[in-house]
């Protein structure tokens, strides 16, 4: 979308008119941008390529009060819902290494050491495991706990 993130329309829909259904229509699965869009309001999360019926389905179902997903998305939660989550910190580093900076560039922010920087990838590549960091931004762009 030009103007805002899906997030950020759902949020100001359901700032303007609380009662509104939202049914989020995306190519997107990762489970945190799935919750993130939940959070904020959303009542169903599709994949694009949900079948007609299935989509129509859906519409019903939210119409009625319920909420949906698809099968994929319910998958990508299922398979993360254990997981440790990544603290506020860790996924700035996590973005900042997408980003292809090194832990001394990183630790050129405010406040950050270059020992912060690496107990907090350390941190990363556990929680995701990943084997390396490019492995890391790679699995933190697929969920969408990251995006560049």
């Amino acid at each position: 979308m030009p103007e805002m993130s899906g997030l950020d329309a759902i949020t100001t829909i359901r700032g303007e008119f609380p009662g509104a259904k939202i049914i989020v229509l995306t190519t997107y699965s990762g489970d945190v941008q799935v919750l993130r869009a939940l959070k904020a309001g959303a009542h169903a999360y599709l994949l694009k390529n949900t079948l007609h019926k299935d989509l129509v389905d859906t519409i019903r179902a939210v119409y009625a009060g319920k909420k949906a997903l698809s099968p994929e998305a319910t998958f990508d939660l299922a398979e993360h819902a254990t997981d440790d989550a990544l603290t506020p910190g860790e996924v700035e580093v996590l973005r900042l290494i997408a980003t292809g900076n090194a832990n001394k560039q990183i630790a050129d922010l405010p406040s950050v050491t270059e020992e912060t920087v690496k107990g907090r990838v350390k941190n990363i590549l556990s929680k995701l495991s990943a084997n390396d960091r490019t492995h890391a931004a790679t699995i933190g762009l697929k969920r969408g706990i990251i995006e560049i």
